[in-house]
């Protein structure tokens, strides 16, 4: 009899729980993979791809404002929300159905259902089934984080329920500065909702390129977003169908609804991990991992947002893969988690990749910046007021790209390319030598020629 039921035992049917698991099989594996929900995980049921429908979804509405400008004439434009709500479900099903599909194909197997641990090898599942793996990986992800309790907290919605809202809020008060606060608010706003945002730093996007941070504020208060920082929410009244949100500078908010998006927390909670000494890593809460996704213990490896390392889609797969490739396939493959290129869906869309100019003063001994910020051509039509910021960041002395970052539409589709090249550590004579493609906005990347700043470090003495 062999030592163990199955060789692979996976715990999550999100992005990189499913990479994993259909790799590992297709090197010879016999796999298993558990999934609670729904298999896709957060990015595909309720994370990156419904959001992504619902910001193409609320971005009509600025379209058909600047067809005007091109000499189009659009009668009264109606929107219905639970017509887009229920299309945005099909979709999703469809994904999920594509989910499973792909990995039984693979020659996984999976379980819709809880699995536990009762050892280092030993797995319950809800249905009463006891499974024995050598390797188990953990790839249980996140969920949203509402912080310090409050009253009125039980009224708060997050990034969860709000795909499934029954109507559009006309009012809605939105607690939050990073990728999901700021992309939600500029999707209410979109279908004409009044949008609040509160945050209690003194700017929105913290850990983001100071330059973007206020692009990104102005742009967003340009399209009627209210923006208050330096303030968090206090309590929230319910009178009937309406909300009262009293902040801590001591005013208050009326609106349909609530929503808080101030962070996410590892799904580490009643799995177990108690009975196998898997080590939680204290500075994060997150699964303590090596670089190849090892946990203290040797058959438990863990991968994805429930490592709270870098809490991104595109890594958690990555994650899987390696794994799956260095444990099963005979290859050692480590992660480089340095230069991810990532995108806010706000709008403007936001795309940055490498070192702020704040981190690269502080690592480099001259730094030069290139910026430039523009009004794009289709506003010179459409009159939208709207700019685009653009900025390099350059280590003045080997003229290497350290950094790159864009707030304008189609950022996110530009920073991926650039992405390719300041990992293959690119210098500023190379953007410099590359030839423009016009007219687009992008051309602005190679034709920036004037240092805007340079900064010097003083030596230490």
């Amino acid at each position: 009899m062999a030592e163990f039921d199955v060789d692979l035992f996976v715990i999550g049917g999100g992005s990189g729980g499913v990479r994993a698991a259909r790799i590992a099989a297709g090197h010879g594996a016999k796999v298993m993979i558990a999934e609670e929900y729904r298999m896709g995980g957060t990015c595909v049921i309720r994370g990156c791809v419904p959001k992504k429908l619902l910001v193409y979804a609320s971005h009509i509405q600025h379209e058909i404002a600047d067809a005007a400008g091109f000499g189009w004439t659009i009668p009264q434009a109606s929107f219905d929300w639970p017509t887009l709500i229920a299309n945005k479900d099909r979709e999703i099903a469809r994904l999920e159905a594509a989910y499973t599909t792909n990995v039984e194909k693979s020659g996984a197997r999976v379980v819709k259902t809880r699995a536990v641990f009762e050892g280092p090898h030993t797995l319950r599942l809800a249905t009463g089934e006891t499974v024995t793996a050598k390797y188990v990986l953990i790839a249980t992800g996140g969920a949203p984080n509402h912080g310090v309790e409050i009253p009125g907290i039980e009224h708060v919605i997050s990034s969860n329920e709000v795909f499934d809202l029954p109507q559009l809020p006309r009012r809605i008060v939105i607690q939050g500065g990073g990728y999901i606060a700021l992309e939600f608010a500029c999707i209410f706003a979109g279908f004409g909702s009044d949008v609040t945002l509160i945050y209690r730093g003194d700017n929105i996007l913290r850990g983001f390129d100071e330059d973007v941070r206020a692009h990104v504020r102005t742009e967003m208060e340009k399209n009627g977003i209210t923006i208050l920082t330096g303030c968090t929410v206090g309590r929230i009244g319910r009178h009937g169908d309406e909300f009262t949100t009293h902040l801590s500078n001591g005013s208050s908010i009326a609106s349909d609804q609530v929503m808080f998006a101030i962070g996410r927390h590892p799904a580490v909670a009643n799995l177990g991990l108690e009975t196998t000494g898997v080590a939680i890593n204290p500075k994060n809460g997150g699964i303590a991992v090596d670089s190849f996704s090892r946990t203290s213990v040797p058959s438990i490896y863990a991968i994805g947002d429930v490592t709270h390392r870098t809490n991104l889609t595109p890594v958690a797969i990555r994650e899987g893969h390696a794994f799956a490739d260095t444990v099963f396939g005979q290859r050692t493959v480590e992660v480089d988690h340095s230069h991810i290129p990532t995108a806010v869906f706000s709008q403007p869309e936001v795309g940055t990749v490498g070192l702020t100019e704040t981190e690269a003063r502080a690592q480099f001994s001259i730094v030069d910046i290139y910026k430039t910020n523009f009004r794009p051509i289709k506003a010179t039509m459409s009159g939208r007021d709207t700019r685009v910021l653009m900025k390099l960041v350059v280590d003045g002395t080997t003229d290497r790209v350290l950094g790159c970052h864009i707030v304008g539409d189609g950022a996110a589709e530009m920073i991926q390319l650039i992405g390719i090249a300041v990992k293959m550590k690119v210098t500023k004579a190379d953007f410099d030598g590359t030839m423009a493609v016009h007219p687009t906005a992008a051309e602005e990347l190679v034709t920036m020629r004037t240092v805007t700043a340079r900064h010097v470090r003083e030596a230490a003495e």
